[in-house]
This record gives structure tokens, C-alpha cells and sequence, in this order.
């Protein structure tokens, strides 16, 4: 099939390449521009514009998809459909318009529940148990159009957002292949999305990652894995040149009482609200990531110290 594809990010690099290894005509790749990136502020491209370099697939890095010259240049591949993964930009009704079989989304939620930009996140910071991918057929509304194919899974308790992105990354290329497939040859049969559990998972905000001890530990070991790795849930300690950020990327609920945010033990295991929830893996600021004891050998961090 003759196709255009649309994304961005890691997450829709294995899609890209599972088009790819099928055997379809992708005539061109739409991803983000290059974003000024480290130390020196170089301008990277995209985990999905360099894949399709490899590939020697043609690039566009439109800002907008709502111009007439956008469109026409669009229409001008005469693409069957387009397949879109996280790819950052609004497809307006006439951008949809222009594929006759229509354009396809991978979203990484069990749709209605969490439609919108950090479905990952949300699902794991609300402790969900279950979640899943869905190949949808796209519409000018908000992740609402109906679903094409879904693959279920279920979250291990300590599972981050970060394992949960790799493992559904790998999922979605498999449904999206088999989706695009059906899509060829007619069957694929789309539902509609039902009306109830509809849910939003809005953009994560930076001023929403500091840890809250007074919530109960379920809540905040949900907090923490949810935001592993990025941007990280943190907390502050007195350290000797004054307080110090800490982030904590992986956790696991403890055993213990205390007032929240205290130290319980020479383990890192801290009281909550209701509860308390030990610290596996952190990261000092500048410093790679490590396990509770090496930390505690930097930071010496014992029983009684208050957590902010």
C-alpha cells in the first residue's frame, strides 16, 4: 500500500520500521523539524527522521499542515493512507480528507480512557492495572474516532512508564502492521468508541513531579513510576551545601510508619500518609543515575531525616 507516515518520537520508530520490512510504498515521512539539542544546542532531528533517512525515505518537517501549500504538497504523494504515531502536529480535516482509505493512529491507551498528549504517563500515575494500544481511524476531534484493532496488557507493580513505553512500542508496530494489512484488503472493521470512561491525559507539567509524602504510598509509588524517567518525580534533602533536588526512578511500597517524608530506615524507605514506599534508583543532580545504597554512601541520609 501506498502510504504516508507521520511521527516523531522513539516510540514510533519500531512502526516505522515494521512498514518498512512489510514491503510498503511509504512516498514520504512527516516528523517534526530538528529541536536545538545538549550542551552545545545543536539542532537534532527527529528518532524517526533519522530512521527514515536510513531507509532513503523522502522527509518533510512542515511547522503546519494547515496551509494550502502544506496540503497540496501533501496531496501531491497521493498516498492510499496515512499511518500517524505521536507525531506532534494537528492533521486538520483536509489534511484527513486526502487519504482515501483515511489515516490510521496508533494511541497507547484502552481508548476512551486517557485520550490526549501523555496517555503513558496518566495510566501509571493513576495505577492502572490494565492497558493497552489501539489502532484508530483518525478524526478532526481529540483521539475520538472509532477503534480498528486493540492488543491488551496488564502493568506489573512496579512497573515505570519508561518499561511501559518500550514494551508498547514494540506491540503497537506489531497491531499497526496487521492493522494496515486489513486496511488493504477491506477488513478492517472499525467500532465506535463507547460513551462512558472517557478520560484526559493532560500534558505533564514540571510543577506536578515534586513528590507529595502526605499522600498515601500506593499514590505516591504510582507518582514516581509514572514519571520514570522523565521528567522524574523528585524530592529535596538538607545536604551540606544547602538543599539538594534529588529524582527517584524506581520505587517499590515498604513496610513502616512515620510522619510523611521521613526516613524510616538505612534502607530509604520513607513514611508516606498512609504507609510508606522504599527508594530503589535515584539520581543526584549531575550525577548518573544509582541505587539506594551507593546514594546513601554520598548523601548520608540516615533514619529520622525529613524528605520535602
Amino acid at each position: 500500500m501506498r502510504l504516508i507516515f507521520m511521527g516523531t518520537p522513539d516510540f514510533a520508530v519500531p512502526t516505522l520500521s515494521e512498514l518498512v520490512g512489510q514491503g510498503h510504498d511509504v512516498a514520504a515521512v512527516y516528523t517534526r523539524a530538528p529541536q536545538p539539542a545538549g550542551r552545545g544546542m545543536e539542532l537534532r532531528k527527529s528518532p524517526v527522521h533519522a530512521l527514515a533517512e536510513g531507509f532513503g525515505l523522502p522527509v518533510r518537517t512542515p511547522a503546519s499542515l494547515k496551509t494550502a501549500d502544506a496540503l497540496a504538497e501533501l496531496a501531491a504523494f497521493e498516498a492510499e493512507a496515512a499511518v500517524v504515531v505521536a507525531y506532534g502536529l494537528i492533521l486538520p480535516q483536509a489534511a484527513l480528507d486526502l487519504f482515501p482509505l483515511g489515516a490510521l493512529n496508533l494511541h497507547p491507551s484502552l481508548l476512551p480512557r486517557w485520550r490526549g498528549a501523555a496517555p503513558l504517563q496518566r495510566t501509571v500515575m493513576a495505577g492502572d492495572a490494565e492497558t493497552g494500544v489501539m489502532a484508530m481511524r483518525m478524526e478532526a476531534g481529540l483521539d475520538t474516532g472509532p477503534v480498528g484493532m486493540a492488543e491488551r496488557v496488564t502493568l506489573g507493580p512496579d512497573e515505570t512508564a519508561g518499561e511501559l513505553h518500550d514494551r508498547l512500542s514494540r506491540l503497537g508496530a506489531d497491531l499497526m502492521g496487521r492493522a494496515v494489512a486489513a486496511l488493504g484488503r477491506g477488513g478492517l472493521a472499525f467500532r465506535p468508541q463507547g460513551e462512558e470512561g472517557v478520560t484526559y491525559a493532560a500534558k505533564i507539567d514540571k510543577a506536578e513531579a515534586r513528590i507529595d509524602w502526605s499522600r498515601p504510598a500506593r499514590q505516591v509509588h504510582d507518582h514516581i513510576r509514572g514519571l520514570s524517567p522523565f521528567p522524574g518525580a523528585w524530592f529535596e534533602f538538607e545536604g551540606p551545601r544547602g538543599p539538594e533536588r534529588v529524582k527517584v526512578l524506581r520505587s517499590t511500597l515498604g513496610e513502616g510508619r512515620g510522619a510523611p517524608g521521613e526516613a524510616l530506615d538505612d534502607r530509604l524507605t520513607v513514611a508516606c500518609g498512609d504507609g510508606a514506599v522504599r527508594l530503589v534508583t535515584l539520581q543526584r543532580a549531575g550525577k548518573g543515575a544509582t541505587d539506594a545504597a551507593a546514594f546513601l554512601n554520598g548523601a548520608r541520609l540516615g533514619p529520622g531525616t525529613r524528605l520535602g
